[in-house]
């Protein structure tokens, strides 16, 4: 009896070791990734990276993650202008990277997250009582009032506001009204919308054109728009795309014509990314854990997107995307 005890100690034992040296070389296999991880990102998306690199940082501890959160044009500007070093940039439109950086600077472009335009406010911001999905419009051509908007020529959610009010005054039938509320304010303009959130704390604005995803993670009261006029449905992508905008473009002096369609967030790795492995592996898991992080702060995940540049894309991450050529 006692031999046979000593013996299944001796196997509990043996076991327990065989598995701690699994465990250690497990562990060893996720620190195989390190150095300088550098990544470009909208604005909308501060909250949600950094849940996300929090998250990557517990499995690869020796990664130095480095996020600039700009807006999207600028993000793709620093590459293709400034030349600065970038491993991996998630822009709050996936046509940034189409009309910016594909061909010359990048190969493929990933649409992983969708959202909509809201109108954003605090409950001591003035007439709060009284706006609604109805009045906004009069609202914020009150001179009693202040809102904020985004550069269109440096951010997404700038461009976005003047096509949801274009849209607005189609919607509504409100002549003149995309050029009252334009003109309107624009001592109040900032670089990316999340730039305005301080300015509607200090009560130097009422209220912001901004992305519902903002709005829910910075607890802020918000008046839903038309699904015909938020960008947010696909269902009304025809409708959306009978507005446009003219924004600065890829070099000085040059234009692009935004066109209004539904809101997609896309990602890439730029081509010369000093650091493409540990690009690759935090991109992978964006597309497997990070997607649930964007639902619950409140940017719908979008899976298995159908993307052009199919075959341009990383092996590791082809399991997440189809081809649409």
């Amino acid at each position: 009896m006692k031999k046979l005890f000593i013996l299944l100690f001796l196997t509990i034992l043996l076991w327990s070791c065989n598995q701690q040296k699994t465990n250690d070389k497990n562990n060893n296999q996720s620190d195989t990734l390190s150095g300088k991880l550098i990544v470009f990102h909208a604005g909308s998306l501060v909250v949600p990276v950094k849940e996300l690199v929090d998250s990557f940082k517990v499995l690869h501890p020796n990664v130095e993650i480095l996020c600039e959160a700009t807006g999207s044009v600028e993000c793709a500007r620093k590459i293709t202008e400034l030349n600065k070093p970038c491993d991996l940039l998630l822009s709050a439109d996936y046509k940034v990277i189409d009309k910016l950086l594909i061909p010359d600077f990048a190969e493929w472009n990933i649409p992983f997250a969708t959202n909509e335009m809201v109108i954003a406010y605090q409950p001591k911001s003035r007439k709060a009582n009284e706006i609604d999905s109805l009045n906004w419009t009069r609202i914020l051509m009150s001179e009693d009032v202040a809102y904020g908007r985004s550069d269109p020529d440096a951010d997404p959610c700038g461009y976005r506001t003047l096509l949801t009010l274009q849209l607005a005054e189609n919607y509504y039938r409100i002549k003149g009204l995309y050029e009252k509320i334009k003109m309107k304010d624009n001592q109040y303009i900032r670089p990316k919308e999340v730039d305005l959130l301080a300015t509607l704390e200090s009560g130097d604005i009422d209220f912001l054109f901004i992305y519902r995803s903002v709005a829910i993670q910075h607890g802020l009261k918000y008046i839903a728009l038309p699904a015909q006029i938020n960008l947010g449905n696909k269902e009304f992508a025809n409708n959306y795309a009978k507005v446009s905008v003219v924004v600065k473009g890829k070099k000085p002096g040059e234009t692009i014509t935004q066109t209004g369609e539904t809101m997609v967030y896309g990602f890439t790795i730029p081509t010369n990314a000093p650091n493409k492995i540990a690009a690759e592996a935090f991109a992978k898991y964006l597309l497997e854990k990070g997607l649930a992080i964007m639902e619950k702060n409140g940017q719908p995940k979008i899976e298995k997107p159908e993307i052009i540049n199919y075959n341009s894309l990383p092996e590791s991450l082809k399991p997440f995307a189809k081809s649409k050529e």
